[in-house]
């Protein structure tokens, strides 16, 4: 039993029968605790004033509170330095000056766990995860004896993290202080410090890092005291680097020259693209840059060519819907619609639809914005805008080329969709992507996008409706208790017998306890019934009822499959599937 939910207990006047239920519970002592706040045994704010205090007389310490949702805790974290008077930071949110946290020794920080935040002429502030370790205090006094020492709570997960990134960052403090020298010796000769190794082996470092960690995206931010390196792995932003503020505009004006962007520029957002060998292998880094208060934002999305051809039955779609979607593909006209928010994967899914179907006998033509992997047996237009090339214009040329069939990267507008409409209807497939919540509202989304219902039953075959989970790792991965409000939601898809797992977090996942990323789906069938339906402008609950019936499966159902089956968790299901 954990020490909160042992006093937790020792400070309820609880039955007995409530008693032995708990100590049945006390294997998953958080789930113990959250089933006393749903059954109104003890308030929120009870429990808060109750731990604080906890805190305060020593009787738990700070690292106990791992039994509690991240919520609670700072909640707890909050009232407890209220109780000391001093300052509770969010450190993940704060703009830590590096010059300052650089001071002390990192193997000191990570056994006092904490960080120096700030200096002024006075004092010197700290982070620190327990305010009532003396021992610390002193030993922190003892680094800095030249100024006291102010502290402020933080947790001490958060803590961990960013000592973990300073970390990284001395890893390749070397390269920091060769980029150091060449500014200091170089001074008004920029073009010599963009040329120099350093800033290349900088820039090497942070890709390879990134392609190692399995990033999709690497965001470079300037802020007033640093620069962040953040890269989105699985969908989720980490920070990976944090530098001091004058390596920024070294870095930042060469990975412009790298993608042929004016480095004079820094009040125009700018796009460009290059490519890069790392660790044998050629990558495609599309770059965007970003004028913003303290800089320029600069974002690179790494394109890995292997990855756009994932065949589709190994990207995670079950059994059943990949059998309702292939039979769609082999339709000889029609539309197909991918749909689901930016980054679930529409992309790719079309990309694996197309490995699919091309073939010597067919003229496949897509169009682009932009063209992001280059596939052979496809002919692949990209838009270009300024010069009047948009997805409508190069649709009507496209259908002039005799195309079989037409993958359009997205319908924007009113003329592109009628375009689509008419080449469906006219004999070719067209596949294409839509921006809805689930399969049946993109039938809505063509009829208000003024496409007559007649002409949309007509045309459409089926619709897949998609997002990505992110999967669980499985070298942490444990077996788990449903929390009981989580339980309440979805217990009507739950079957007679169930499990459900989740990563605890090791260093395979970089301790998210999550590794690579599937994909969650449904796909509608638009059959004759269906089709009917569809031209009467029948609501879309009646459309969903009947297809439920046929046996279509919603993406909520899926997911759950899914988390069952233990690729994933029903956290993960249940955040990309709320509305």
């Amino acid at each position: 039993m954990g020490k909160v939910l042992e006093l937790v207990l020792r400070n309820l006047p609880l039955e007995e029968s409530i008693q032995s239920r708990i100590q049945k519970d006390s294997s998953s002592p958080k789930h113990a605790i959250y089933s006393l706040i749903h059954q109104n045994i003890i308030s929120e704010e009870r429990l808060v004033d109750l731990l604080a205090k906890a805190l305060r007389q020593g009787d738990i310490v700070p690292q106990d509170l791992q039994e509690l949702s991240p919520t609670i805790q700072e909640r707890v974290l909050k009232a407890f330095a209220k109780t000391l008077r001093i300052e509770y930071i969010d450190l993940d949110s704060y703009d830590v000056s590096l010059r300052v946290a650089s001071k002390a020794p990192l193997n000191q920080l990570k056994k006092y766990h904490a960080v120096p935040i700030k200096e002024s002429d006075i004092s010197l502030t700290v982070a620190i995860a327990d305010p009532l370790d003396i021992g610390a205090q002193d030993a922190l006094q003892r680094l800095f004896p030249k100024k006291p020492i102010k502290l402020v709570l933080a947790q001490q997960q958060q803590i961990e993290n960013f000592l973990n990134k300073l970390e990284l960052s001395e890893n390749i403090k070397e390269y920091i202080n060769e980029i150091r020298r060449d500014l200091q010796n170089g001074v008004g000769d920029k073009e010599d410090i963009e040329e120099s190794s350093a800033i290349l082996k900088l820039i090497e470092a942070i890709l390879k890092s990134s392609i190692l960690s399995r990033a999709s995206d690497i965001h470079i931010e300037p802020t007033e005291n640093s620069c962040v390196v953040r890269t989105r792995i699985d969908g989720i932003l980490t920070e990976k680097f944090i530098f001091d503020r004058d390596i920024y505009p070294p870095l930042s004006s060469r990975l412009k020259l790298l993608a042929n962007l004016d480095i004079a520029e820094k009040r125009k957002p700018q796009d460009g693209r290059f490519s890069e060998v790392v660790m044998g292998k050629e990558y495609d880094f599309r770059i965007s840059t970003l004028p913003i208060v303290s800089g320029e934002s600069i974002v690179m999305r790494i394109l890995d060519k292997t990855k756009a051809m994932i065949p589709l039955e190994e990207a995670g779609m079950s059994k059943y819907n990949f059998e309702i979607f292939t039979k769609a593909l082999k339709t000889p006209y029609g539309i197909i619609l991918v749909t689901g928010p930016t980054g679930s994967g529409k992309s790719t899914t079309l990309y694996g639809a197309l490995n699919m179907l091309r073939s010597v006998e067919k003229k496949i033509i897509t169009v682009e914005d932009p063209v992001e992997y280059k596939i052979n047996l496809v002919q692949q237009a990209q838009v270009n805008p300024k010069i009047g090339f948009t997805f409508a214009s190069a649709l009507r040329s496209i259908l002039r080329q005799d195309p079989d069939i037409v993958m359009i990267g997205e319908i924007r507008d009113q003329e592109t969709m009628r375009i689509a409409t008419q080449a469906a209807l006219t004999g070719h497939l067209v596949l294409s992507t839509l921006h809805t919540n689930d399969s049946i509202s993109a039938i809505n989304r063509m009829i208000d996008m003024g496409i007559e219902p007649y002409l949309v039953s007509g045309a459409l075959i089926a619709i897949e409706a998609q997002r990505l989970v992110r999967r669980i790792c499985p070298h942490c991965k444990t077996e788990t208790e449903l929390e009981p409000k989580i339980f309440e939601e979805i217990e009507e898809y739950l079957p007679q017998s169930y499990r459900f797992f989740k990563g605890q977090g090791c260093k395979h996942c970089d301790f998210t306890g999550y590794s690579g990323r599937e994909m969650i789906c449904e796909v509608l069938n638009v059959d004759e019934d269906i089709s009917r339906m569809i031209a009467k402008e029948e609501s879309k609950e009646a459309i969903f009822n009947v297809a439920s019936q046929k046996g279509f499966k919603p993406m909520l159902h899926d997911g759950i499959v899914k988390a069952i089956e233990g690729s994933t968790t029903i956290d993960e299901v249940l955040r990309v599937t709320r509305l």
